[in-house]
Parts: C-alpha cells; sequence; structure tokens
C-alpha cells in the first residue's frame, strides 16, 4: 500500500495531488519547482536560482521519506528553455552526484511560469 509523504519543508501540492508517495522500495516525488515553502513564493528569476531551490525541494522531500538524494535512480526534468541546459546541469550536477537515469525535454510552460520542474523516484 502506497504511503503519503507530506513535509513543511517543501512546498505544499499546488493541485490535487501529494508532495510524494512511498510504495515498495521506492519514493515518487511530484515534480518540484521553485517555490520557497518558507513564503509560498518563487523568489528566484534564474535557473540557476530556481534550480537550486527544485534541488532543496527535492532533497527535503526525499529526507522525509527516508531517503536521500544520494539515493535517486531516476528524474525527469522540465525546462521552459533548451538555452538553459548548461547553467542548469552545473546546478543539477552538485545536488545528483550519483548520476540518476534522467530525461530532460523543454515545455512551453511550467506552472507559476517557473523555468525549470523536476521530479524523482529513489530508492528508500
Amino acid at each position: 500500500m502506497a504511503e503519503t509523504i507530506y513535509t513543511k519543508n517543501a512546498p505544499d501540492a499546488i493541485g490535487p495531488y501529494s508532495q510524494a508517495k512511498k510504495v515498495g522500495g521506492l519514493v515518487f516525488t511530484s515534480g518540484q519547482i521553485a517555490i520557497d515553502p518558507a513564503n509560498g513564493n518563487v523568489e528566484a528569476d534564474t535557473i540557476e536560482g530556481q534550480t537550486e531551490q527544485v534541488c532543496k525541494n527535492l532533497a527535503a522531500l526525499l529526507e522525509a521519506a527516508g531517503t536521500s538524494i544520494d539515493k535517486a535512480v531516476k528524474t525527469v526534468c522540465f525546462l521552459k528553455d533548451m538555452g538553459d541546459f548548461a547553467a542548469f546541469n552545473e546546478v543539477y550536477a552538485k545536488y545528483f552526484t550519483s548520476k540518476p537515469a534522467r530525461s530532460c525535454v523543454a515545455a512551453k510552460q511550467l506552472p507559476k511560469d517557473v523555468l525549470v520542474e523536476v521530479e524523482v523516484i529513489a530508492e528508500i
């Protein structure tokens, strides 16, 4: 049976979904955007700043699920502009040092008009 994961250290869902679900030996996060959980706002306006916040949100969710970003096995990344790919990778690489499998695609528009969204599947 799936367990719903919630932490105040990551932004609340902005729709009818959970922050993350734990099932079997895996945790599945919902896509995280650059919302600062302290105030509910998107603070950064650069790809680097937004990617930092997204990775912090993901790390908090994974910690709440009893795992860590080092145990990520798959990420799915959405960029508003593929021209930001190199700058995104610079920040992403600092957090995802285990180099999980990854998909990265351009999305015409993301929630709250952010520049990046990332979801993770990780081992527990």
